[in-house]
């Protein structure tokens, strides 16, 4: 998998007929359609000849298929990403299978109710873990399809702040003089622009469905509010070589994924308080206008992948500012917060009920702390891992909080961004734990008279010096 933004790409497959078929498939652009989107039968018997380079060897379904995709470029009028690409390459992708050979299938009954009957089981244990009712109105498993199709929304949210910047950084390298003449250009460029980034995402998605196990991976909830969803076929491979009864690590991904759905479904600020703090980190993302202006100056109409390839090569770069380095600190904190929170849970609900509850613990936290599937995925998307660095910090200091102040003072915690640990709390846990506590039931009868509009006239006046009157960084969580 790349490891620059826009670089993801699907593996080559390779020529049945050994050295001769990958110095043919070289030479005719490794088998890939016009705009790298991996039509089949694409060649290129006339290298010479565009036109011959891309559609040569096509039979007509091919063809008729390869002029559908570069009408849909040319015409795309929307936003920053073509999001229909985007959705029909990722489902494209998900048909073609996982490099282990596993095919996406439709869900049959029993798997349906044995996801079904986890979340039920996991729920009843999290009654135990964490004062937080259940946030799972429901429970459902999903094909990889099905992953795409209810995340998608989610990912346009993430993806287009990033993608509008370089489609406004297509019109902008141009010098201001040039541009009312090259308008028209101006304005294909950014319909393919669309077009490339609605390609590579959708190659992106598509990959990732073959990976994920429930909708909250990444630390965020990429899929309906209220809804508890889990891939069985991915989760049979995720526990294939780990030793451990398939009952076992479905029950115990279900509390992970049922953990979190109570946390955002009960702590209504906290999704906004995630999606700003990525928001905020994509403001502070430059464009390489240098890069961009070699593609414009240089840019074929008749050669529209080199747009393509310019985004492969990496575009992005942090401004290494304060205001970004304190940004990406906020991000990092919050997603430390979170799974440190989700780790600490499950861990005490699955402790004492599952003898493997140890072993797969620690694969869940190095597959998210390292830098998983997701986290790479969304690195390749937007330039930003998406990794809680301090994952077990956050999980020690929500333990000793549990520990100190027990199950309702520990996620008590999350009734407001400024009451949450900071950055330099996950330094000093101790510190945080046995500092002077709030009480709490005051908090709750001002919410109550918050909600019923009776206590509007005297609201006490939550400062940060309320809530922690040594913490002078109480925005790092934020």
């Amino acid at each position: 998998m790349s490891d620059t933004p826009f670089g993801f790409g699907l593996p080559p497959e390779e020529p049945e007929n050994g050295d001769e078929g990958k110095k043919k498939d070289q030479e005719s652009g490794g088998g890939q359609g016009p705009f790298g989107f991996g039509l089949p039968g694409a060649g290129s018997p006339g290298a010479d000849n565009p036109l011959a380079a891309m559609f040569g060897s096509m039979n007509p379904n091919d063809l008729g298929a390869a002029f559908q995709q570069l009408g849909q470029m040319l015409s795309y009028e929307g936003g920053p990403v073509n999001w229909d690409m985007a959705k029909q390459i990722a489902r494209q992708t998900v048909s073609q299978g996982t490099p282990d050979g596993t095919k996406d299938a439709s869900i049959g009954p029993s798997e349906r109710s044995a996801v079904e009957e986890a979340v039920r089981l996991a729920d009843l244990w999290l009654d135990d873990a964490t004062s937080l009712p259940s946030g799972a109105g429901s429970a459902v498993a999903w094909s990889r399809a099905e992953w795409v199709e209810a995340t998608l929304p989610v990912w346009k949210e993430l993806v287009d702040p990033v993608a509008e910047r370089v489609g406004a950084a297509m019109g902008d390298v141009l010098p201001e003089e040039m541009q009312a003449m090259a308008g028209p250009l101006i304005g294909m460029m950014r319909s393919m622009g669309g077009a490339m980034f609605g390609t590579q995402i959708g190659q992106a998605v598509g990959v990732l469905a073959g990976e994920v196990v429930g909708s909250t991976d990444i630390g965020l909830p990429l899929g309906p509010a209220g809804k508890a969803a889990l891939l069985p076929l991915n989760i049979e491979s995720f526990g294939k070589d780990l030793g451990v009864p398939q009952e076992e690590v479905r029950l115990y991904l279900a509390l992970r994924e049922a953990a979190h759905q109570r946390l955002f479904a009960h702590v209504p600020w906290l999704r906004s308080h995630l999606f700003g703090a990525v928001e905020g980190y994509a403001r502070g993302i430059k464009v390489d206008t240098a890069k961009l202006e070699d593609v414009v100056g240089q840019f074929d109409p008749q050669n529209p992948e080199e747009l393509q390839q310019a985004l492969q090569q990496g575009m992005f770069q942090p401004e290494d500012t304060p205001e970004q380095k304190a940004a990406l600190a906020r991000l990092e904190t919050a997603l430390a917060l979170v799974e440190g929170w989700v780790d600490a849970v499950v861990h005490a609900a699955a402790k004492p009920r599952l003898s493997s509850a140890d072993a797969l613990r620690e694969t869940l936290r190095r597959r998210r702390a390292t830098g998983g599937p997701a986290e790479q995925t969304f690195a390749t998307l937007i330039g930003l891992e998406l990794r809680p660095r301090r994952l077990r910090d956050a999980s020690r200091l929500w333990a000793s909080l549990t520990d100190a102040r027990g199950v309702d003072g520990r996620d008590g915690l999350w009734a407001h961004p400024d009451m949450l640990p900071t950055a330099s709390d996950l330094d000093d846990p101790d510190g945080f734990v046995h500092r002077e506590q709030l009480d709490f039931s005051e908090i709750d009868k001002m919410l109550g008279e918050a909600a019923s509009g009776s206590g509007s006239a005297e609201k006490p006046n939550l400062t940060k010096d309320d809530t922690s009157k040594d913490d002078d960084k109480g925005d790092d969580a934020e």
